[in-house]
């Protein structure tokens, strides 16, 4: 009777220590999840920060001076055979590819800006906290 309820007690004291084993190694995984994520969340908005300060720092630039923004364009040729004059002239235009890298350009500074305002917005609400 006594060998029985010692192996009765082994038997509880075994399974108490795989129970409490499964819910470390439960609560470590859940961790090591929750810190990938943690740096994830944190690489993010250092980048979009890193990345602002560039685009800022170029637009400094550009409005000092430093750099010009430059255009690929063409004027359409005129009539030779025309007589010279003010009204015959017309506008300058964008060649085809610096046209479409034009809205190309617009499209992205589009998504960026939006991906900025998200970041900065989890910032405030997340890590600001």
């Amino acid at each position: 009777m006594i060998s029985s309820w010692k192996a009765a007690a082994a038997l509880l004291l075994l399974v108490d220590v795989l129970s409490i084993a499964w819910t470390i190694n439960h609560h470590r995984n859940n961790a090591i999840t929750f810190k990938d994520q943690r740096d994830k969340a944190t690489h993010n908005p250092k980048l979009a920060n890193a990345t602002i300060g560039d685009m800022k720092v170029c637009q400094r630039d550009v409005a000092t001076g430093k750099r010009r923004l430059q255009l690929n364009a063409r004027c359409p040729a005129r009539d030779a055979t025309r007589a010279g004059g003010m009204g015959d002239a017309s506008s300058p235009r964008l060649t085809d590819s610096a046209q479409r890298d034009y809205f190309t350009l617009r499209q992205r500074i589009a998504t960026v800006t939006k991906q900025a305002g998200y970041l900065q917005d989890f910032i405030k609400q997340q890590c600001l906290k």
